[in-house]
């Protein structure tokens, strides 16, 4: 059974939304579904079923970090058999043809910590977003034209903003990657999904920028974040 989700197994439905902040997950549930229901208040990690144009779809905070998506992501796919799962967050910039309120769908997210050998032993520090997924994302965000860059981003163990020495972080990078950006659970969630074969991917609105130092305001934020939310659920129709 699972240990941080108090859901019925009826009340997660095949295809989930996950942000991390709880209060966002709310916030989607408020402004873009029917017919919701609260389905999980373990920890407060709140999670909302409704219904988006007549889909029954989900949306489940993961919190923060690598290890709190892991959990969520393992109990949704494995105790109550989702299919899909979805991230939708902010991440921070660290490509100079990047500006605020852009929109990032994850190819590879590359890590380097050790989430995959603590869970496996394997010495793997690339995950992959699930292709067919992307593809309805990408077809979507045409047919909405709500447009997206697709590119590989670094998942970090540590909040990059507090980093002593960011230039040194940044050189670090591998190149042959070309990270667009940085965030914290795209690589737990894209290595669990393959652990069970189901599907994941990880939609990102870029909130600062290490090039231009810029930072999006509250209004900004809440307008660009609503661009990237109304593409999950519209792509989720044909999921």
């Amino acid at each position: 059974m699972p240990i941080h989700c108090n859901a019925n197994k009826d009340d997660i439905k095949k295809i989930v939304l996950m942000p991390g902040d709880p209060l966002r997950a709310k916030y989607i549930a408020d402004n873009f579904l029917e017919n919701v229901r609260q389905v999980n208040s373990v920890r407060n990690m709140l999670a909302y079923t409704g219904t988006y144009k007549g889909k029954e779809i989900t949306v489940f905070s993961s919190g923060m970090g690598m290890p709190s998506m892991g959990i969520y992501c393992y109990e949704l796919y494995k105790f109550y058999d989702v299919d899909t799962i979805i991230r939708i967050g902010s991440c921070g910039s660290y490509n100079k043809n990047l500006n605020l309120s852009d929109i990032i769908l994850i190819d590879q997210s590359y890590t380097e910590g050790n989430f995959a050998y603590e869970w496996s032993e394997k010495e793997c520090h690339i995950a992959k977003s699930d292709e067919k997924t992307n593809d309805i994302i990408e077809k979507t965000s045409k047919n909405i034209s709500i447009p997206c860059i697709k590119g590989n981003t670094l998942c970090n163990d540590c909040f990059d903003g507090y980093l002593e020495d960011i230039p040194a972080f940044v050189k670090r990078f591998p190149k042959d990657l070309n990270i667009l950006a940085c965030e914290m659970e795209a690589f737990a969630l894209f290595y669990i999904a393959k652990h069970f074969n189901k599907k994941a991917s990880c939609l990102l609105t870029v909130v600062d920028s290490f090039y231009t130092k810029e930072s999006s305001t509250s209004e900004e934020r809440e307008k660009s974040l609503n661009d990237m939310i109304t593409l999950a659920l519209e792509s989720s129709l044909s999921l």
